[in-house]
């Protein structure tokens, strides 16, 4: 009789991967609705509400990838540290906040020119925006009882 050398992993671990797996979908399902929003409103509307649609997704997909990217690199830093805070440098927490600020800056600054400089559907780019927060509502919602649930953990 064969037996499965299964992998034991500690909760933690349990955790993140699920949560990397959550990520996946919410980018996943973010580039679908947005998809379905612009054809939507492409034929609903007209091509100017649908380009403002896409520009908003576009950039909050964006902006949503980088956040990703910047927490994974500030997360491995710290867990290379031990999970302790005070062995994290103090640069590597300056640096993610800056990063994350500075971002939002010029995400600020790119609205501001669009809505003031280009003739862009404010509604439409206000859909467009809302991608992600839909994408994490509905992926949370549908896949996150299933990714966190207790069953899953006692299986592994």
């Amino acid at each position: 009789m064969k037996t499965k050398n299964i992998e034991m992993k500690d909760p933690a671990a349990k955790s993140a991967e699920a949560g990397a797996e959550l990520l996946t979908y919410i980018q996943k399902f973010n580039w679908l609705l947005l998809a379905v929003l612009f054809v939507g409103c492409w034929y609903m509307f007209s091509w100017p509400v649908a380009r403002s649609v896409l520009i908003g997704g576009l950039l909050s997909s964006v902006s949503f990838y980088m956040l990703r990217r910047d927490m994974n690199l500030f997360m491995t830093s710290l867990s290379q540290a031990g999970m302790n805070w005070r062995a994290v440098k103090q640069i590597e927490k300056v640096k993610f906040f800056l990063k994350f600020y500075g971002r939002l800056a010029v995400l600020a600054v790119i609205l501001y020119l669009m809505v003031s400089r280009v003739a862009i559907d404010v509604v439409g780019l206000v859909i467009g925006l809302s991608t992600i927060m839909l994408s994490v509502i509905v992926v949370v919602l549908s896949r996150g009882s299933n990714l966190y649930s207790a069953h899953r953990f006692k299986e592994a």
